[in-house]
């Protein structure tokens, strides 16, 4: 069997321009770096799954975004190999369409949720008195309905302006994707925003916290760099992917070598989106003392303040 390029984002080929082979040597590592990812990120969202909702005996906030952003990147590498296989066809089948479907759908709940935490430590940290009024471990599950309602309604409207624009799967010869393109650049884009904006206030809160004990400075600088991580880590993973599909939607590539360089950017940077499944395990759960804790021990004592498991 060929091996082709992973592609796992809109392109452009059409039926003037041949199949877009990368090097062998590239087929290979992206099989291998596949598998190894979804090895390793089923078995730490696994295991993250199991602490926090068998381990954990209270129910905080950060734990409902926490919990639905292990099932979101759980479910995304589940499709994973469903939605490679789908790459060997060009043609909308009904595989493609329904593990291409699936993997969107985690990929930008993932994002969505990660917006959500940093929310969620904006308000608690700037905003006390309000926190204490709109954070409830209710008012996040209702926030998370919400981001998957509005995440599946925008794939679906997706799917149909991809079947409008001439095929919704990423291989699709015949598709423009100009449409679909831009919803995902949005699902990006504004979220990114919001993070940033975020993350930044509560870098300049906890600059400005006063240290009352060399305790209370180690906890400020711990929280300090787990911020710096989360930011990190969002913007090296999916920074690259919007950034080459804005440049396919300002420059239409209008040669098949254009496209073929096109075909082999999405497909390096969707290979480092991917990674962000197995990272967000590391940044978000391991990283948390209640986390720790609570895998650690044969009974899990009662949970601290949910701000400590936000900043922690």
């Amino acid at each position: 069997m060929v091996l082709r390029t992973v592609c796992t984002q809109p392109g452009t080929m059409n039926g003037t321009c041949p199949s877009p082979h990368g090097p062998y040597a590239l087929q290979i590592f992206t099989v291998v770096y596949s598998a190894v990812l979804l090895l390793l990120g089923l078995l730490l969202n696994g295991l993250a799954l199991w602490v926090f909702c068998r381990r954990m005996p209270q129910w905080t906030e950060t734990r409902v975004y926490m919990t639905n952003l292990a099932v979101a990147d759980f479910f995304l590498l589940c499709s994973l190999p469903f939605m490679l296989l789908s790459l060997q066809d060009s043609k909308d089948t009904l595989l493609c369409q329904v593990s291409q479907t699936i993997y969107m759908v985690n990929r930008y709940m993932s994002i969505s949720l990660v917006t959500a935490i940093a929310m969620d430590r904006y308000m608690a940290l700037r905003h006390p008195l309000h926190a204490r009024r709109l954070r409830s471990p209710g008012q996040a599950a209702a926030v998370c309905l919400a981001l998957w309602i509005l995440v599946i309604g925008s794939l679906l409207l997706r799917l149909y302006l991809g079947q409008q624009e001439g095929g919704f799967c990423f291989r699709s010869y015949s598709r423009h994707q100009f449409s679909s393109t831009i919803l995902s650049l949005l699902g990006f884009y504004l979220p990114l925003a919001v993070l940033v904006f975020c993350s930044v206030q509560v870098l300049m809160a906890l600059a400005h916290r006063p240290a009352s004990d060399t305790g209370q400075a180690e906890a400020t600088r711990k929280a300090t760099r787990m911020i710096w991580a989360n930011l990190i880590v969002f913007v090296v993973c999916f920074l690259p992917l919007h950034v080459v599909l804005t440049v396919q939607v300002a420059v239409p590539p209008s040669s098949c070598v254009a496209r073929r360089v096109f075909s082999l950017a999405l497909s390096t940077t969707s290979q480092l989106s991917n990674a962000n499944c197995c990272l967000d395990a590391i940044c978000y759960y391991y990283m948390t003392k209640e986390f720790k804790d609570a895998s650690a021990r044969p009974s899990a004592s009662k949970s601290q303040d949910s701000q400590s498991l936000t900043l922690s």
